[in-house]
Formats: C-alpha cells, sequence, structure tokens
C-alpha cells in the first residue's frame, strides 16, 4: 500500500515516503489534514503555506505541521525541483517543547537551517524509517523500494517514531546550536551554558541555586541574576523544566510507576511531581502514560 492516493490520509496511518518532484507538483488540503506532517528537505525548495504562515524551505530546512489546517504545499515558484522526505504521523506529547521556540504559527514549525554536519545523520534516519516501515518481527525486511510505505504493524510504528524522534532530536538541538553562534549568544556567558549542560546531564540530582552557582564559582545572587537575564528563566525553573521532561520519557518508555518516576527524577514526593507535571504537559503523569499507550 502506498500514499499515491491518500491526500488526505486518516489520522490513525503512519506513512513515510520521498519525493523528488519537478515544477508544477503540489498539494492542497482545504481543511488540513488529522494527522501531523513532517517535511525535510534535501535539495530544491518547497513553498508551504499553513495557519496563515508562508515560507520556503530550502536544503536543510524541516518543517513540522499540525494537523486541522488549510495546509498547501508545493514546488516553490521559479525552483527547479523539490527533493525531499515526508512522514505523517502522531507525535508523542513530549515533542512539542522541542518545536515550540520554532513555531511560526498555531501548529506550524519551522526549524532553518539544520547545519550541513548533521544532515546525512538526519538522511539516514529517514533511510532507516522507510526501511522499518515494513518490519516485520521475525522475517527480514525487504530492501526499501523508492514509494511511500504505510506502517502497518505496532513494532513498526515504535522503530518508525523512534527514526522520527531522532530526526527532531537532531534538527531542534543543532539549529538552536547553530543560532545562538550566529547571533552571538552562544558566546554570551558560557558559565550559564555550563549549568544549563549539568541540569541536562543531570536533571534528577538534587539541584539547588547555591550548588549550581557553587558550579560556576558565582554567588548565588550574582548567579540567578545572570542565568535569569541570560534565560528568561529562573535557575530552579530551568531544573523543574528539565525534570519534568526527563519524567515524560521515563513515561514513555518504562514501566515504572508514577512514584518511582518521580523519585528518579528528582521530584521531593508524588504530589509535587503530578502538580509540575500536570503544569507542564496539562495532564496527570498517569493520564500522559495512558493516552500515550491507547490503541
Amino acid at each position: 500500500m502506498t500514499a499515491e492516493n491518500l491526500s488526505v490520509p486518516a489520522a490513525e496511518l503512519m506513512i513515510v515516503g520521498h519525493y523528488d518532484k519537478p515544477p508544477g507538483y503540489g498539494t492542497r488540503r482545504p481543511h488540513g489534514s488529522p494527522s501531523w506532517l513532517l517535511l525535510w528537505t534535501q535539495a530544491g525548495e518547497g513553498r508551504i503555506e499553513q495557519a496563515g504562515a508562508a515560507f520556503t524551505v530550502r536544503e536543510g530546512d524541516l518543517a513540522v505541521l499540525g494537523p486541522g489546517s488549510a495546509q498547501r504545499y508545493r514546488v516553490a515558484p521559479g525552483a527547479g525541483r523539490w527533493r525531499f522526505w515526508w512522514v505523517h504521523f502522531q507525535p508523542r506529547p513530549s515533542w512539542t517543547a522541542w518545536l515550540a521556540p520554532y513555531a511560526l504559527a498555531t501548529g506550524c514549525h519551522l526549524v532553518e537551517g539544520v547545519p550541513a554536519g548533521v544532515r546525512d545523520r538526519v538522511g539516514r534516519a529517514f533511510d532507516r524509517a522507510l526501511q522499518d516501515a515494513r518490519w516485520i518481527p521475525g522475517r527480514t525486511a525487504p530492501a526499501a523500494p523508492p514509494a511511500p510505505a504505510v506502517v502497518l504493524s505496532s513494532a513498526a510504528r515504535e522503530l518508525v517514531l523512534g527514526a522520527v524522534e531522532e530526526v527532531l532530536v537532531l534538527a531542534t538541538a543543532s539549529a538552536g546550536a547553530a543560532a545562538s553562534v550566529a547571533s552571538g549568544t552562544e558566546g554570551g556567558d558560557e558559565r550559564v551554558r555550563r549549568v544549563l549542560d549539568l541540569i541536562a546531564a543531570e536533571p534528577g540530582a538534587q539541584h539547588s541555586v547555591a550548588s549550581l552557582a557553587r558550579a560556576v564559582a558565582l554567588s548565588p545572587s550574582r548567579f540567578a541574576h545572570l542565568f535569569a537575564a541570560e534565560t528568561g528563566q529562573t535557575p530552579m525553573g530551568a531544573v523543574r523544566r528539565a525534570r519534568v521532561r526527563h519524567a515524560a520519557s521515563l513515561l514513555e518508555v518504562t514501566d515504572l510507576d508514577v512514584g518511582q518516576v518521580a523519585a528518579a527524577s528528582g521530584f521531593v514526593s508524588p504530589f509535587h511531581f503530578s502538580r509540575a507535571f500536570r503544569r507542564e504537559y496539562g495532564l496527570p503523569p498517569r493520564d500522559y502514560r495512558a493516552r500515550l499507550r491507547r490503541p
């Protein structure tokens, strides 16, 4: 089964494909799509319109479009081609936080200028996704043909979601780092970057403003002021957010109960964990996990 005639895929379908289209190609969905759509440009240019935003994508650009908004994408006017990967999917809830800084409009995201050194790895992730879309336990997957593939088994779906997650992490993290270098903020204050790296590496550690300040040889008051000026949030706000995101990952991929997840993520009690998690994701941890595992 291919996606050639699925102009509006059903919400439950996950489809992976690769196109190299000449001028004149385009897709229009007046009522949008019930699924999310990821578009990764390898060469040429495409033109995308959604939710009131209109933009051109070029080599190394990643567009992620949410459901429910009028949608149009095509080979950009004047471009000789548009070669791109695309995936229709339903995202894991934690992904929205990675995409939020790249929102152009509600449900419309553009990650521009993924560095050249990362693009080959992104391409390999898509190659693997197309191969895994046809994977069946106990069988050797056939060589992936160029036609798009609908993901049919639950095991294959998890493999393809893993590849999509890798693409999102690579694109958002590397593009964000490149943008910081270009704007000069990457060199703004090395001490703040070191603290952010420390929090990300060990979100469950017993961090405090004093301990983080000691790590960069600053007084707590000077450190707190500098951190807020550089990041727009308090040090403990950053710690709490990192802990909640770490907990979301544990809820997604482990069978630990909520109390164990809370402890592993650095929360003093399941109550405080549940309250922080609801504030970040809009629902309690148990409901978050149940929604992930719902057929």
